[in-house]
């Protein structure tokens, strides 16, 4: 009726834009080439496929970015093919699956989440039957990969996509993976797995013929397509250059109506794909949030510079420490600072004083300076007469000093589990009894705590309690070593250097970059304490205005020491090496002494003498 002469479908062919004509009954007319690449109908499959159908044993991969609300519909009733029945997986939450078409005796494997606990992608990595498998849905590129033993497979989306591969089952190749213009073939994921025939692709691809099919048939019945159908029947409806979207395609649509001797006839949509515009624009608004965070962190490392001046460090682990810190300040939980001896927990714990809303005292108790049979009185404080020696009026103890302020106890581990018990007591209820004393005693103390020593092993040993390591463990922050963020020490350098000179009382000092290097290929077993007496020291040996190698005092590394007992008979190494690479041996080639014998390259007789020689099972 409209392209009975061909020359129509030459014209429309030449046009830019997409162009679709129904008749009255919906059945299309006219759909020129640019139309047929927008929605995928011409697209060029690079990898070949014949023509099929799934079959019971057959291996399926899934990515979808929203159960229910991807093209391909996947429901939860559908994923029981593959042996996935679970109530988790619910509408929009994302999927990754892989599993055996009909086949209960396989277990699928699958990630299902919320895409509040996604951030940029969703990765699944499984070696399934053998078979090397990679998913992956990128929400920053808008884009699924599968990979099948290196073979990608991808596929670009703008909305929500349910994105398909199926293996052979018996073969284990791939026999049909989804390509761009899937929603047109009728290839859609939920269509597939319920057994749809599907058309070849690549070399043995199968051109569509869409012209005397209903328009329903290739698009689906999206709110476009009908009104383009009620359009084609009689419906008054026009528009120019409208936001649509088709099968997923963002476009921009005219919808004409097509009469003939004032009776309707059919409708025309002219299309113009705007994906690209929309991935520019896209991009845009990225491109506009990642500077407004960068804006923000800049403001952010801005604050907790100023706030923690004293902590000095600008390497990740130290940033992420100090963002830590400024938490523990907004609030009155009890902390935890762990870390190895001179990693500087004493200053982070006053920096998270002065940070906080206490503008009472910070009172610093070395729990391991003070000997055990004060320290209950230093801690409490004593009542009048409490023992001989006692003054008369009795004494205040630390956390009697600290009431509206914060106590920082340092090294807590060294506690006894007697005091520990009043400690615990303290932190449940906010109030003690001096040592001899009968009045009971209540304060409003933030507790601090530090340790060099890891508590949770002391806790198993029994020389720390349980309920007060879970008592103190509300906030834990655990301060790396100086040999984990070597990156620090050019700004601890630069901090310290102008400190001590005016400590000592000497004019500034520089530091020359042989000596820097050296600084940086040292361990640090001391951390920051052993670095500043190490700068100490080569400032008072340096006559002149520039600290070099040759001032630095730096222990050897253990490796590098030369100890007596380091020293062993050498038959006594040839023999623990000889013992240890049998064992090697065996446990390479899984007792497998055939094997063995013949990768050391040695007889059967000798092996089994050195065999029985170690005692080598």
């Amino acid at each position: 009726m409209f392209n009975s002469e061909g020359y129509l479908e030459l014209f429309t062919d030449m046009m830019s834009e997409g162009f679709i004509v129904i008749d009255n009954n919906g059945t299309i007319q006219i759909y020129n080439n640019k139309a047929k690449e927008i929605f995928g109908i011409l697209y060029n499959q690079q990898i070949s496929h014949p023509r099929g159908k799934i079959q019971t044993g057959d291996i399926v991969i899934i990515g979808d970015n929203a159960i229910g609300k991807d093209d391909g519909n996947l429901d939860a009733e559908t994923l029981e093919y593959l042996g996935i029945h679970d109530r988790r997986i619910e509408k929009e939450k994302i999927l990754i699956a892989v599993g055996v078409y009909k086949d209960k005796n396989i277990k699928p494997v699958y990630l299902c989440k919320r895409d509040s606990e996604v951030k940029d992608a969703l990765k699944m990595e499984t070696k399934f039957l053998g078979i090397d498998i990679k998913v992956i849905i990128d929400f920053m590129n808008k884009i699924i990969t599968i990979e099948v033993d290196n073979e990608k497979y991808t596929m670009n989306y703008i909305n929500h996509i349910g994105y398909l591969v199926i293996l052979d089952g018996k073969t284990k190749k791939m026999k049909f993976y989804q390509a761009q213009g899937y929603t047109a073939r009728g290839e859609g994921l939920r269509d597939i797995l319920n057994g749809k025939e599907y058309m070849a692709k690549g070399e043995n691809s199968e051109y569509l013929n869409v012209i005397g099919k209903n328009i329903f048939e290739i698009h689906g019945g999206s709110s476009t397509i009908k009104e383009f159908c009620e359009v084609a029947k009689g419906e008054n409806i026009s528009y120019v250059d409208e936001f649509k979207e088709i099968n997923g395609f963002p476009t921009m649509c005219t919808l004409i109506p097509v009469d003939k001797d004032n009776e309707r006839i059919g409708a025309a949509l002219k299309v113009e794909d705007i994906s690209e515009i929309k991935k520019v624009i896209r991009e845009r608004d990225e491109a506009l949030l990642n500077l407004e965070e960068a804006e923000k962190q800049l403001d952010e490392e801005k604050m907790l510079k100023e706030l923690f001046h004293n902590i000095v460090g600008e390497s990740r682990e130290m940033n992420y420490i100090k963002k830590l810190a400024l938490k523990a300040s907004n609030t009155n939980s009890t902390v935890l600072i762990l870390g190895e001896s001179g990693t500087g927990k004493t200053l982070l714990a006053k920096a998270i004083h002065e940070n906080s809303n206490r503008d009472k005292p910070f009172i610093h108790v070395n729990c391991g300076a003070i000997p055990e049979t004060l320290l209950e009185s230093e801690l409490f404080g004593y009542a009048r007469g409490a023992f001989t020696g006692a003054r008369v009026d009795g004494k205040k103890g630390f956390f009697e000093m600290a009431n509206g302020g914060t106590i920082f106890l340092d090294e807590i581990g060294e506690i006894s589990t007697n005091l520990q018990v009043k400690l615990l007591q303290v932190l449940q209820d906010k109030s003690f009894y001096k040592v001899g004393g009968q009045e009971k005693i209540k304060v409003d103390v933030r507790v601090i705590a530090a340790s060099n020593r890891n508590l949770e092993d002391e806790m198993l040993k029994g020389n720390f309690r349980e309920d007060l390591y879970y008592r103190i463990n509300v906030f834990p922050i655990w301060i790396p070593p100086l040999r984990d963020r070597k990156e620090d020490i050019y700004s601890l350098v630069e901090m310290l250097l102008p400190s001590i000179c005016q400590k000592i009382g000497c004019e500034n000092k520089t530091i020359s970059v042989e000596a820097l290097n050296m600084l940086l290929e040292y361990d640090w077993p001391g951390n920051v304490r052993e670095l500043e007496n190490i700068l100490e020291r080569a400032i008072n040996l340096c006559d002149g205005n520039t600290i070099f190698s040759k001032h630095l005092i730096l222990k050897l590394n253990r490796s590098e020491e030369l100890e007596t007992e380091d020293i062993v008979p050498l038959k006594e190494s040839i023999e623990e090496f000889e013992k240890k690479t049998i064992e090697k041996a065996m446990k390479l080639y899984k007792g497998d002494k055939k094997k063995a014998m013949s990768g050391l390259e040695i007889s059967k007789t000798t092996f089994y003498e050195k065999l029985k020689k170690y005692g080598i099972n």
